[in-house]
């Protein structure tokens, strides 16, 4: 998992438990979950094997429209998205793209920090209530 710009956290839950324990600590943030995505669900129903991947895509206008206003193309990475998946080993991960890096790839002013600071932090909080215990 060394994607550029994918922040990857082992998770102590099973793959539901994760992705659950993700959309509550979401929506206790007060950002709004868009859309549940199973990926393996789609596998099974044309027949091919997928360890369990869910992808969840959330996130807050508030947040994410300063970003637009400043670079709209950023609208291609919102909203934000995070994905619960077990590997071969049977670990799973909690892996999502670090508003740092969005910041940088959409060549984002410094006069956004405190915004993607605040988009990190909340992304970092939901990620450890979903993954610790």
């Amino acid at each position: 998992m060394a994607a550029d710009g994918l922040i990857s956290i082992a998770s102590s839950f099973g793959a539901k438990e994760t992705t659950d324990r993700l959309e509550a600590e979401i929506k206790a943030k007060g950002m709004t979950v868009l859309a549940r995505i199973d990926h393996a669900a789609g596998a099974a129903e044309v027949g091919l094997p997928l360890r369990p991947t869910v992808l969840l895509i959330f996130g807050n206008a508030k947040g994410g429209t300063p970003l637009m206003q400043a670079e709209q193309a950023i609208g291609i990475d919102l909203p934000l998205k995070a994905l619960v998946f077990e590997d071969v080993s049977g670990q799973v991960w909690l892996t999502y793209n670090g508003p740092h890096w969005l910041a940088r790839r959409h060549a984002l002013g410094a006069a956004l920090g405190p915004t993607v600071e605040a988009m990190s932090a909340a992304l970092k909080a939901v990620s450890a209530k979903a993954t610790q215990h």
